[in-house]
């Protein structure tokens, strides 16, 4: 596991979703990249019963590069990692915590390999629609943000030109701290919650 990016894709005008990602997947194609596999990141909201207050959400997560890891992360940003049994355990709280309704929400596409770097390009669904494009763009031999960034971004303007996207929040205070597995779900919960909000959902 390296420095990850992940950014939000905007349509293509005059085309689709699955069109748009089909232009992306060309161009990392064209650079050299080869498919490998797919991927898919997933999270299921749980909110605290009435009897609780202030309410609080625990963020259930998981990826698909790390099978057997579930990531639980609250609303005050806290994050724990478990091994996956930890979801029979959230059905053992259900007097205390409960999905919340149409919560679920889930990248899932198509993953590339270029030398050092790992492309991922998905599409954003919630529930069983839609909604939009993500991608993920990983250097796997460093694990400090501040020895690989201009390497990674430079690399990222090679397919997504001029729209490359800047140091995500997350990683903006820990340039210098050791990157994991951590970091990844919660840029992938930082841009779900976006995407609700979007839909005129809650976070």
């Amino acid at each position: 596991m390296g420095v990850t990016c992940i950014c939000q894709w905007p349509t293509i005008e005059n085309k689709t979703l699955q069109q748009t990602v089909e232009t992306l997947s060309r161009r990392v194609e064209l650079l050299g990249a080869n498919k490998m596999g797919n991927f898919c990141v997933d999270c299921e909201t749980y909110q605290s019963a009435p009897t609780i207050s202030p309410s609080k959400l625990i963020h259930i997560m998981h990826n698909t590069e790390q099978p057997l890891t579930s990531y639980a992360i609250t609303d005050t940003g806290n994050c724990l990692v478990t091994d996956t049994m930890f979801d029979g355990v959230m059905q053992r709280l259900k007097s205390f915590y409960t999905p919340r309704k149409s919560s679920r929400i889930e990248a899932k596409g198509q993953r590339y390999e270029l030398g050092d770097f790992v492309v991922k390009l998905g599409v954003i669904s919630i529930g069983a629609h839609a909604r939009g494009i993500i991608i993920e763009v990983e250097y796997t031999p460093c694990v400090v943000v501040a020895d690989c960034w201009n390497l990674l971004s430079e690399f990222m303007q090679g397919f997504l030109g001029s729209q490359t996207p800047g140091i995500p929040t997350v990683l903006v205070n820990k340039k210098d701290a050791p990157y994991t597995p951590m970091d990844t779900v919660t840029q992938y919960l930082e841009h779900f919650n976006n995407f609700r909000k979007s839909q005129g959902g809650a976070r």
